[in-house]
């Protein structure tokens, strides 16, 4: 018997973007075993009768209010039954055979808990989309970066990451999740409200002693900055104060105030590059999220205590166990693969 697929996208006032890239995931997702849902975080716009009028092939979760990327999922998720979820974003075009390679491998495996496909721009084919290309990596600081994109340096695809391979975090733009395994793991911390609440629940994965893997053999195409641009100040606090948040809830105690010290010093030194660029915005981006780390100590302490009782902050691939920082920035090694692991 064929596994049960949903493909869950989650919709906030992307009417637009529904029309462009939802034919696509309903042309190449055509079995009698995979169902394509789209969530809505409360529209204001005519979202809902356009999926009623254009789509009526696909299924409706009205979740009647916007709860961001995280809880929005959550909810979503909690009303489907199936054994593979599909979180795509609203901007993804998505290819031929996109979901064989993925569930094939989870089929085969039990051990993988989730999937990411190769990701592409869709402005520039030739080239990976920042957001997750051919897999995350993390360094010891919590720098999340990819085999593709370092920072704001995206390579072009030259067919150099066509080899699966065990990742450390798989991009929410696109990732193929066992239902079990997420629910296992507590779903995405809904306290994060988007951004890096996919790392976070990657982690969270790997600590229960699962393993993320990438395919270079589905690929799909995003558009990206769909939510908020890539320079919004808003984007740049919830970076910082998530980062900092899944540092604290996932090292090891025995990394966990070494990392922290010197995550601030970097803070601080991203800060007065800001300064020195006249980044008021960036600025009080940083500050503010730093303020919500040291209030949110209590909830933190809490969830950490969660993660210990049920998993073993196990030493995971994916690791970079140097400052990716250092390695671009002094050493000018920009590319994925100037950079040992």
């Amino acid at each position: 018997m064929s596994p049960k697929i949903a493909i869950v996208i989650l919709n906030w006032n992307g009417a637009k973007l529904l029309q462009q890239f939802l034919p696509s995931v309903i042309e190449f997702s055509k079995n009698g075993s995979t169902d394509i849902f789209v969530a809505d975080n409360g529209s204001s716009d005519n979202s809902l009768a356009v999926l009623s009028n254009e789509f009526p092939e696909i299924k409706i979760l009205d979740l009647k209010q916007n709860y961001g990327f995280a809880k929005g999922y959550n909810e979503a998720l909690k009303q489907i039954d199936a054994d593979y979820f599909v979180i795509l974003n609203s901007d993804v075009e998505v290819t031929s055979g996109w979901l064989d390679s993925p569930i094939r491998l989870m089929e085969m495996d039990p051990s993988i808990a989730a999937v990411q496909p190769k990701i592409l721009s869709y402005h520039k084919k030739t080239h990976f989309e920042y957001a997750g290309a051919a897999g995350g990596f993390i360094d010891r600081f919590g720098y999340p970066f990819c085999r593709g994109r370092i920072f704001n340096v995206v390579e072009a695809d030259n067919g150099q990451y066509d080899q699966p391979t065990e990742i450390f975090w798989a991009t929410g733009a696109c990732m193929f999740v066992r239902a079990s395994q997420f629910r296992e793991a507590g779903g995405f911390d809904a306290d994060f409200w988007a951004h890096m609440e996919e790392i976070d629940l990657c982690w969270r994965l790997k600590n229960l002693g699962h393993r993320i893997i990438y395919t270079p053999e589905s690929s799909v195409y995003h558009l990206g900055g769909g939510t908020l641009a890539y320079n919004s100040p808003q984007k740049l606090f919830l970076n910082f104060r998530n980062n900092l948040w899944l540092l604290y809830k996932n090292l090891p105690g025995n990394q966990l105030f070494y990392i922290l010290f010197f995550r601030m010093i970097l803070d601080a030194v991203a800060a007065f590059k800001l300064l020195a660029e006249f980044n008021l915005n960036g600025i009080r981006s940083v500050l503010k999220a730093h303020y919500y780390f040291w209030v949110s100590f209590p909830a933190l302490n809490h969830k950490r205590k969660l993660i210990r009782q049920n998993s073993a902050f196990r030493q995971s691939a994916g690791k970079f166990p140097k400052s990716i920082v250092f390695q671009f920035y002094f050493r000018k090694r920009k590319r994925f693969g100037e950079i040992q692991l």
